[in-house]
């Protein structure tokens, strides 16, 4: 009997296998491409090579041999009906067509309905075109063609030239298993032809100076030959010297001839050569004669006549009305009379005009058909007054809460291209509490704050300092705002003022700096977390104090880096922030007399945080993320706290994920319940210095839908030794033994306008517990002192975007 059940369950296994893999989708001549690897190429990067494939294999689970995508293709092909579907849009045609109709001359309900019927008629063309759904979200069976492997033999033959390995072998070998085909391309990459000889032809002695000038040619000598750095040399060229006035050089004049056999022994000689235009016979210069600037475009009136000019600082305005002030638009305006024509001042014009968010759109054009050279600025107004309003879902560190925003903006608020603003705001979510986590409570945040931003430094420097300030985007940020936060344990309003400075020197820097930034902090605390943090003080502990009516004044310093547009899009991008604030610093020359007559507590503090990114696409399907985070704040006032926001906390959904939100740590510190003795995670945990990173492996799973397995690391420490709580502090011999480990899996559902994310966190390494028991997996989750509830084998995380 047992043999039969055996035999059973291995047939139905086999059946089972070869569904999800599609070999039963095989006709009985085909094999399934199961596998494709590339061996022998030691220099250049697999990842590289595996993009080159003609045909892909049918994607699989990670591990084990499982791939749905097909399953899903064919059980949507079963349940596909070219003719029901085109029947179906026909239908919808006449239904809407009818719905237009009934409408008549009410325009506007017509071209409502007309949207709504080109949308339904789109998606049911979709559905024809691409198949359903699951088709969509699935993919037919790889069949191996051996035709498509001679093709991706060729395109790997001529990757390798391209890179410099022109003496380069590449054949294949199959293994086969069944009606599985494994194709193997083993690559025999010989030597590489290194450059040699550069050479320039220009045939005019300007262009000639200006390319030997330059110190960033990418073309050097001793490296290998690489034919991708042959096209980025032609775009450097071309942008080089279109910023050195000729405005209509082209690309096209641009040849690069190759020669291997010149010095011979793997060495390449190359020949940049500048050909002349054939007409002209010269590349000419072009000097800027004049700059037309106009500041309305598109703004309904007909008649250009009816426009005043006038010419300030060699750009002559034009508009029907005079709203704006020329001084500091001459400011952005990096295009100079009578100066040669420079490309990269036309595209940082455009982008100076954009940052000023009082425009809908700036185009700029030039005009050499007179001989001369004209640039017109044309730029379209938005509205002077705008509301907007938004919904949605917040999710910081707990549990998802809606959150309703109201706005109003007032642009260009005394002529001087300012920006006045007013914002409402008011949400929910669901927390634990800070002294329990056993329930979850609703979590209120309402605040309003007013600001208003000029686009200059509002500072005592000359008119020809912010001049020359106009081109790096500054920006001056007044701002007054009323926080009002209701929690399980306090009730916290904080008035507040600040005053900051902005600037860019590229596209992707931004420095901040916040000269002044004060407020005044109220609490109202419950009598439970009251008695809590009266029994911390008596350990001494004195957290109380942040509690109690504050006055915190600091100013901060920032400088973010952002290369390749980090968290807007999925190419290999970094970003990196740099953050140093000092608190109470401007008491220490006015004093404190003042606050302390009217009993209210003051901070002073240093603090620091660095924080880097990094997303690495493996391929189309997969992603590389990471992330590494540290911090330190040390106070050195009077009472030897910090604000309550300013210290550093660990765990949650955009933190390590294995822990509750603000559980974690400090160091070694093992919370353990008076009375009953057990570990007890039920108060929120404060560190003054913070070390964290995580790593994240995303792939698409379906559709819209994506999954990722992530492993996170970290935790906080105290500078000092607190008494109340043993292990928190900071120490070298033993600071890298408390550094937590949790590891996961979890689900990203990218709806385009929001990406919600679900994680699953499993603990690892936990150094609050005892020695010798850190790693959970080998320990286990339940040892004494630990209670299920406290060890929390699985912690579930819900979160809005990305978690880094």
């Amino acid at each position: 009997m047992r043999r039969l059940y055996l035999a059973i369950f291995l047939l139905i296994s086999s059946n089972i296998i070869s569904g999800c893999l599609g070999t039963k989708y095989l006709k009985e001549d085909e094999k399934l491409l199961y596998k494709q690897k590339i061996k022998g190429a030691d220099e250049i990067a697999s990842e590289s090579l595996s993009q080159l494939y003609v045909q892909e294999a049918n994607r699989q689970f990670p591990i084990i041999p499982f791939s749905p995508y097909v399953w899903f293709y064919y059980w949507g092909l079963k349940r596909y009906d070219v003719e029901k579907y085109e029947e179906k849009r026909e239908s919808t045609r006449a239904k809407w067509n009818k719905k237009i109709a009934t409408a008549g001359n009410n325009e506007k309900k017509v071209q409502r309905l007309e949207r709504k019927k080109r949308k339904r008629v789109a998606r049911i063309n979709k559905t024809i075109e691409e198949g359903n759904v699951l088709m969509r979200w699935g993919e037919p069976v790889a069949v191996y063609d051996s035709f498509k492997t001679m093709q991706t033999m060729g395109r790997l033959q001529l990757y390798m030239n391209s890179k410099g390995y022109f003496k380069a072998e590449v054949d294949t070998s199959l293994n086969t298993s069944g009606k599985k085909v494994t194709v193997i391309y083993n690559i025999n990459e010989g030597p590489a032809y290194k450059l040699d000889t550069l050479l320039l032809q220009a045939g005019d002695s300007a262009i000639t100076k200006i390319l030997n000038n330059s110190d960033e040619s990418l073309l050097i000598k001793g490296q290998n030959y690489d034919q991708s750095k042959l096209t980025a040399e032609r775009e450097r060229i071309d942008l080089l010297l279109k910023d050195h006035g000729y405005f209509d050089f082209s690309r096209q004049y641009i040849e690069f001839n190759v020669d291997t056999a010149y010095r011979g022994d793997r060495k390449v000689a190359i020949q940049t050569t500048i050909n002349k235009p054939a007409k002209r016979g010269y590349h000419k210069v072009f000097t800027v004669d004049s700059i037309n600037f106009t500041t309305d475009a598109g703004s309904g009136i007909i008649s250009d006549s009816l426009r005043q000019v006038e010419t300030y600082r060699g750009i002559t305005y034009r508009y029907y009305q005079d709203q704006y002030n020329k001084k500091i638009l001459s400011r952005r305006v990096l295009i100079k009379k009578d100066s040669v024509y420079s490309k990269s001042n036309t595209f940082s014009t455009q982008r100076q005009l954009a940052n000023l968010d009082h425009f809908r759109f700036i185009n700029i054009n030039y005009d050499s058909s007179g001989g001369t050279l004209i640039a017109n600025i044309f730029t379209s107004p938005l509205n002077r007054y705008q509301w907007t309003n938004e919904v949605g879902v917040n999710v910081t560190q707990g549990f998802p809460g809606p959150f309703y925003n109201l706005s109003f903006k007032k642009r260009n608020v005394f002529r001087g291209l300012e920006i006045f603003e007013i914002n409402g705001r008011i949400g929910m979510e669901g927390v634990a509490p800070a002294t329990e986590v056993k329930d979850v409570y609703t979590s209120v945040e309402a605040g309003v704050n007013a600001s208003l931003t000029f686009p200059q430094f509002v500072l005592p420097i000359s008119s020809t300092a912010k001049e020359r300030l106009g081109k790096i985007n500054p920006k001056t940020r007044l701002l007054a705002g009323y926080t009002y936060t209701d929690r399980p344990e306090y009730i916290r309003e904080n008035l507040n003022f600040s005053n900051t400075y902005t600037w860019q020197n590229e596209n992707r820097t931004l420095y901040s700096l916040t000269a002044t930034d004060v407020s005044m902090i109220n609490s109202n605390l419950s009598s439970r977390f009251l008695d809590t943090l009266e029994v911390l003080e008596s350990k001494g502990n004195r957290l109380i104090n942040t509690f109690r009516p504050s006055f915190v004044s600091s100013m901060s310093f920032s400088v973010t880096w952002n290369l390749n547009s980090y968290g807007f899009n999925f190419t290999n991008s970094s970003f990196l922030r740099a953050y140093l604030e000092s608190g109470g610093t401007t008491l220490n020359f006015w004093g404190t007399e003042i606050l302390q007559r009217d009993s209210l507590e003051y901070y002073k503090y240093i603090k620091a945080n660095i924080d880097y990114r990094k997303i690495h696409p493996i391929n189309k399907n997969t992603t590389l993320a990471y992330r590494l985070n540290g911090g330190i704040a040390k106070p050195y006032s009077d009472n030897r706290i910090l604000p309550y926001e300013k210290y550093f906390f660990a765990g949650g959904s955009n933190g390590i994920r294995a822990w509750r939100p603000r559980r974690l740590g400090p160091g070694s510190f093992s919370p353990i319940d008076s009375s009953t003795f057990r570990v007890s995670y039920n108060f929120e945990q404060q560190g003054e210095i913070l070390l964290e990173g995580s790593i994240e492996i995303r792939k698409n799973l379906i559709g819209f839908i994506d999954y990722a397995f992530f492993a996170d690391f970290g935790n906080i420490w105290t500078i000092e030794k607190d008494k109340s709580r043993e292990g928190a502090q900071f120490e070298l011999n033993r600071f890298y033994k408390e550094i937590a480990l949790g590891t996961g899996v979890g689900l990203r559902f990218d709806f385009s306008f929001l990406v919600l994310r679900l994680d699953a966190g499993l603990k690892v390494y936990d150094p609050a517990r005892a020695r010798g028991k850190r790693f959970i997996l080998s320990s286990g989750f339940y040892d004494p002192p630990f209670t299920p509830r406290a060890a929390e084998a699985v912690v579930f995380n819900i979160g809005i975007g990305y978690p880094f």
